[in-house]
């Protein structure tokens, strides 16, 4: 687990309460409230716009709140501003950096900053090196550098000091694939260890390495939970799709009569025009595949296909966050 004040998971490690960021007439961020517990990683999800960014440079001590307060590690962002940044690393989505710079030298340099003797220093800069794929480049100048090994260079140097919170925004921006899974699977090794924050609008890692999701639209909370919770909320269910051969209007009447399926959906079929695709929404607590199968061999369709899928997140998404929009603007929620 990662260093600080705070023992016993169970505590938040970061806690914040009614954050609030008025620019002009504009109101960023919300009096929003939430809380990280020490080890997790958490999504921090939400589209263009919605106050991600505004929020993780006021938990930083880059930006002062409007209103409201954080702890971060146990320390208040507007009255131990230095001991906040002395327990969190932070990683931009664009990253300030030396160019002339070569990547060992810029290290160094910002671990002289942050008053780490010379010893931690070199082991330090050896690990995060090592961690963050840049052994390779360690005596590269950062201006020659492409835009995935620099955003490599900005997170070593967020885990440099060893932090027990780490801020990372949009973590993956101009990484390749190959980059993108090996950065996924890191944040995934330093939760337990640190206490992470991730913001992202991209789904497939959220789900991929956060345990928890908060996810904010317009400068509010618009839910929070497990990214299984998130999926099963707001009567989102999975579908049973089954594949056969038949008529749709007669296979979609025979579905609407099964015992459990609320709705009966057929979806454009690409190639053999004989076969149709059911999408049978189940009613809660129900799993129709045994009855769907038996009512299709009952009828002497061939069947191709019967499998269970899983509500998505990004259809959670997008219907919370147009809710919001819809509340925003005075529309039906």
């Amino acid at each position: 687990m990662g260093r600080g004040g705070i023992g016993e998971r169970g505590t938040p490690v970061i806690s914040v309460q009614n954050l609030t960021k008025v620019y002009g007439q504009t109101l960023a961020v919300d009096h929003i409230s939430f809380e990280v517990q020490k080890g997790d990683v958490v999504g921090f999800l939400g589209p263009n716009g919605a106050g991600k960014s505004t929020t993780m440079r006021m938990l930083t001590c880059y930006l002062p709140p409007t209103g409201g307060t954080a702890t971060v590690n146990g320390f208040d962002i507007f009255h131990q501003s230095e001991q906040v940044r002395e327990n969190l690393g932070y990683l931009p989505e664009n990253v300030p950096l030396y160019m002339e710079m070569k990547v060992e030298e810029y290290l160094d340099f910002r671990g002289r900053l942050r008053k780490m003797d010379r010893a931690s220093r070199r082991k330090r800069i050896d690990y995060v090196l090592e961690r963050c794929w840049l052994t390779n480049v360690r005596s590269r100048a950062i201006g020659h550098l492409s835009k995935g090994y620099r955003q490599r260079v900005g997170l070593a140097d967020a885990l440099l000091h060893n932090p027990p919170v780490l801020i990372l925004d949009e973590p993956t921006v101009g990484l390749d694939p190959t980059q993108i899974r090996e950065t996924r699977k890191l944040v995934r090794e330093l939760g337990g260890e640190h206490t992470l924050l991730l913001s992202t609008h991209i789904l497939p890692e959220v789900e991929a390495v956060c345990d928890r999701v908060i996810v904010i639209a317009g400068g509010k909370i618009a839910a929070q939970g497990t990214p299984d919770e998130l999926r099963n909320s707001r009567r989102l269910q999975a579908r049973v799709l089954v594949e056969c051969k038949g008529s749709a209007e007669a296979v979609r009447g025979a579905f609407e009569n099964l015992s459990g399926v609320a709705k009966v959906e057929m979806l454009p079929m690409d190639g053999d025009k004989s076969y149709v695709t059911a999408a049978l929404r189940t009613k809660e607590g129900y799993d129709v595949r045994e009855e769907a199968a038996r009512l299709v061999m009952q009828q002497g369709w061939a069947l191709r296909e019967i499998r269970l899928e899983q509500a998505t997140l990004e259809e959670f998404f997008i219907q919370v966050t147009a809710n919001q929009a819809m509340a925003q603007t005075g529309g039906a929620a």
